[in-house]
């Protein structure tokens, strides 16, 4: 069993920057994808970056430029650093980590870390 736990989330002026962390227990494949969603007042679930262990990653096109994932192997760990934080970026960040396994998906989901952005 993956618990994940979350942390760095807070209130920030807007232009100001947060990062996020998020730490997986047991033991997580090389073949995982590690990544954060986010849901805002009012609005559904959506992905905000993604990352494979070898690095690729992707990025909704509302954060490109100002947000960065990484991921640290070692440490079960990944990180996502977000400068230049906006209103709209307000919602209860959410860490994921997936991945198949003899044709089972495993999907695993922290409980979430509140961002508040203010004008």
């Amino acid at each position: 069993q993956v618990q994940l736990v979350e942390s760095g989330g807070g209130l920030v002026q807007a232009g100001g920057s947060l990062r996020l962390s998020c730490t997986a227990s047991g033991s997580i494949p090389s073949i995982s994808v590690m990544g954060w969603f986010r849901q805002g007042p009012g609005k559904q679930r959506e992905l905000v970056a993604s990352i494979r262990s070898v690095g690729s990653a992707n990025y909704a096109d509302s954060v490109k430029g100002r947000f960065t994932i990484s991921r640290d192997n070692a440490k079960n760990t990944v990180y996502l650093q977000m400068n230049s934080l906006k209103p709209e970026d307000t919602a209860v960040y959410s860490c994921n980590v997936r991945w198949w396994q003899n044709e089972v998906k495993n999907d695993y989901w922290g409980r979430g870390t509140q961002v508040t952005v203010s004008s």
